[in-house]
């Protein structure tokens, strides 16, 4: 299997509380050619001590994601560039399946993750529920890409605000070359086994899955699969309004940069798409019957998000 140096990267801002889940979800990914760079932006807690036990390159750059994230890209040495949030996790073969995939679709430049989102209430069960009808869609974006398609289209827009800057990169990447979603398929499964500590390697996927199923998920085949968990904290509908609220400020530049009678820009803001398509296509539809609870919670959490989109004037149909 190709060997090439994936380099992941992380922006930081006060994230003591969740850095140290991540890094060593990526320490012990069993593909293990891997660098790891940190770029905070003037953290006040603890983040880049955290981060120093798990990698010598932990810098700083101000004042948003976009510009810390460029940075990374800039600096790093992959051929691949795997972009991760700090209150992610990532599955043990996560890497090792993106290295497969690119391999074998070889003209695919940038991949869509497979996301879970974790937590035990029942409205984190909701979150976990709607984002599962996201993956590939018009709402994801990509997660692994080819560094040289990144620096083709000069990264991520640093004029862009934060919230839809990952949206607008997924958009310029799909200019330049295909996009595709992880497969997990069996004839992907192989494992780079080349680890040189397989007790302590055992010892954290043990931890890995109790740290899972502390946070509602308990199937314990999810953690040997193409997953990336992303570890909310327990669900909050005033914070989460909150960080909605920040998203619709940007979301105007955003349109204006794409045009609201763009295809894409349409599926992402228009009611049909938002509301309907993205949780029917496909067959999807059956977990809307299967599970009523969750998809009444689902549409109640998008009525409101509607609402508060609504009072930022632009339009949603």
């Amino acid at each position: 299997m190709e060997k090439s140096l994936v380099s992941v990267i992380i922006a930081t801002k006060n994230e003591g509380n969740n850095i140290e889940n991540c890094l060593k979800s990526i320490v012990f990914q069993t593909y293990k050619n891997i660098e790891i760079i940190v770029v905070d932006n003037n953290s006040t807690d603890d983040t880049k001590e955290i981060a120093r036990k798990y990698t010598d390159i932990v810098l700083n750059r101000e004042p948003k994601r976009s510009i810390q994230s460029n940075y990374a890209v800039d600096i790093s040495s992959g051929k691949y560039i795997f972009h991760a949030d700090a209150d992610m996790v990532l599955a043990p073969k996560l890497i090792n399946s993106c290295i497969q995939n690119a391999l074998k679709y070889q003209d695919v430049i940038g991949f869509y993750v497979s996301e879970i989102v974790l937590g035990k209430s029942y409205w984190s069960k909701v979150r976990r529920f709607e984002r599962g009808f996201y993956d590939g869609t018009a709402i994801d974006a990509v997660r692994f890409f080819h560094k040289d398609a990144f620096v083709k289209i000069n990264g991520y827009d640093e004029e862009m605000l934060w919230g839809p800057d990952d949206w607008d990169l997924n958009r310029r990447l799909s200019e330049v070359g295909k996009l595709k979603i992880i497969s997990d398929s069996e004839s992907l499964a192989k494992t780079d086994n080349a680890y040189n500590n397989i007790e302590n390697l055992t010892k954290w996927h043990n931890a890995f899955d109790r740290f899972l199923e502390e946070r509602g998920v308990t199937n314990a085949a999810l953690s040997e699969g193409s997953i990336l968990f992303h570890n909310e904290s327990e669900f909050n509908l005033k914070k989460y309004m909150t960080k909605k609220r920040v998203y619709s400020k940007s979301f105007s530049q955003y349109i204006s940069k794409w045009g609201i009678n763009d295809p894409i820009i349409k599926k992402q803001f228009g009611i049909l798409y938002r509301y309907f398509s993205v949780f029917i296509e496909n067959g999807k539809w059956k977990k809307l019957i299967k599970h009523p609870l969750l998809t009444s919670g689902m549409y109640f959490l998008r009525i409101n998000v509607g609402l508060l989109y609504l009072k930022t004037k632009w339009p949603l149909n």
